[in-house]
């Protein structure tokens, strides 16, 4: 059931601080000098939405054995070489491991230590917050991700980013290579939302974070 009240702890969202990594991507100078209007205490409070396991809590520490070079590395390879080349390189913790210059933004991980690679321009990173704090969102323009590596293991419910036990789920959905398009709605009509359809399907369909899933590879 979706409970977007604000007063349900939520087991499943993006997994990194999402109001520290949006400032690190638009005042990146003010997060390097420490300037910081959020908290962790804050950010990952049931009220925002964003409460996740204390091992997601601590992903500082419990991902420690991977270096920065090979959190680079896996991020990078989310996207094609022409964008994730100048991307902006972003740790699970909102951190930015390696400064962009084209307005993209690659992370090592979806859920920390998920090693689900993704790289996302502005509008979805601009999604990604709102998901996180359950804030309303309107698609005003074509937002892109890609996930190149796909999401095995890593699934979530396709009706809702809010369900309590993804994996459980009677929806519950990964996909391979794939990418994600945020359109404004009236360009979603006519596309299904099977996961099973063979091609490109509505995920969160009913949520104010619908977008399309494109699969890229053939299943095997």
């Amino acid at each position: 059931m979706d409970k977007r009240n604000g007063k349900t702890p939520l087991c499943r969202g993006f997994s990194f601080n999402l109001n520290y990594a949006y400032e690190a991507l638009v005042f990146p100078g003010a997060i390097r000098k420490g300037l910081r209007r959020y908290n962790m205490k804050s950010l990952f409070s049931p009220g925002l939405g964003v409460a996740l396991p204390m091992a997601v809590m601590l992903s500082g520490t419990a991902f420690a054995g991977d270096t920065a070079e090979a959190k680079i590395v896996r991020a990078m390879s989310a996207a094609p070489e022409a964008i994730s080349a100048k991307a902006t390189i972003m740790d699970s913790d909102g951190s930015i491991l390696r400064e962009g210059s084209n307005g993209w933004t690659c992370m090592p991980d979806t859920m920390p230590g998920d090693d689900a690679p993704m790289c996302n321009d502005a509008l979805w990173m601009k999604m990604m917050m709102a998901v996180g704090s359950q804030a309303d969102f309107q698609a005003d323009g074509i937002g892109i991700s890609y996930m190149l590596q796909g999401d095995i293991g890593a699934g979530v419910s396709n009706a809702t980013p809010y369900h309590p036990d993804p994996k459980n789920a009677e929806d519950y959905t990964e996909t391979g290579p794939h990418l994600m398009i945020i359109v404004p709605r009236e360009m979603l009509e006519g596309i299904t939302d099977d996961p099973n359809s063979g091609g490109p399907y509505v995920m969160w369909g009913d949520t104010p974070y619908a977008h399309i899933m494109v699969p890229i590879a053939d299943e095997e």
